[in-house]
């Protein structure tokens, strides 16, 4: 009998196949398209997006090594309506979608933690979609930040959180749903408070409870 995780063993299954090496900034599904296959991401992070008539983007969801896409095409062969950029450097594993779903009914454990974390992904929706509705910009951009430090974010000396994205104030405004330019203001007043820290083009949190109330 296996001792492994349920994440173990996906990744003992996706590492069978072939790896995909991309760069950032790079869009490898678009809305409409029928997917090659189950992506696995292995390294680096990815960002599904949807664009509107006007050209405007809006960051949805950010995806983690250890994550695989798309969801909705994997377990209802739609097509997907979003697209998926790289938000760095990547390494991503394709399998094909009929033995990955073989995979998956021969491994209901694994299937229990992928709900798990599709539901989990659903209520980190539902607060950004809270914070777009009634926040105001200050509060939408510290609640995103809080969210994704949250979810990908590395704990360093001194209780500092590392958001190991490397954010421009563009990609911040596509997950916000504002211009650059506020973005730019808003994120300097939090960074002026001691509550971010930049170095370089990544983003840290110094104070978490600060940027709580902020949110």
């Amino acid at each position: 009998m296996s001792n492994l995780t349920p994440q173990e063993k996906l990744e003992n299954f996706f590492f069978q196949f072939k790896s995909l090496f991309l760069r950032k900034g790079d869009t490898f599904l678009r809305a409409g398209d029928i997917p090659q296959g189950v992506f696995y991401l292995k390294k680096g992070y990815v960002r599904l997006y949807s664009l509107c008539s006007e050209g405007k983007e809006l960051t949805l969801v950010i995806y983690k090594p250890g994550d695989f896409f798309p969801v909705v095409w994997t377990f209802t062969s739609k097509p997907s309506i979003y697209y998926f950029e790289t938000l760095s450097r990547c390494e991503i594993i394709r399998a094909t979608k009929d033995k990955f779903q073989q995979f998956i009914d021969d491994n209901p454990d694994v299937l229990d933690d992928v709900i798990f974390q599709i539901i989990e992904r659903f209520q980190v929706a539902l607060s950004r979609m809270e914070s777009l509705t009634f926040g105001n910009a200050k509060s939408k951009i510290a609640s995103a930040l809080l969210i994704y430090s949250k979810r990908l974010g590395v704990k360093k000396e001194g209780g500092e959180i590392q958001i190991p994205v490397s954010f421009t104030h563009k990609d911040i405004a596509n997950l916000v749903g504002m211009t650059r330019e506020t973005v730019s203001i808003e994120l300097k007043k939090l960074i002026d408070k001691g509550i971010l820290i930049r170095r370089g083009k990544l983003l840290f949190v110094k104070k978490r409870s600060v940027l709580e109330r902020e949110a």
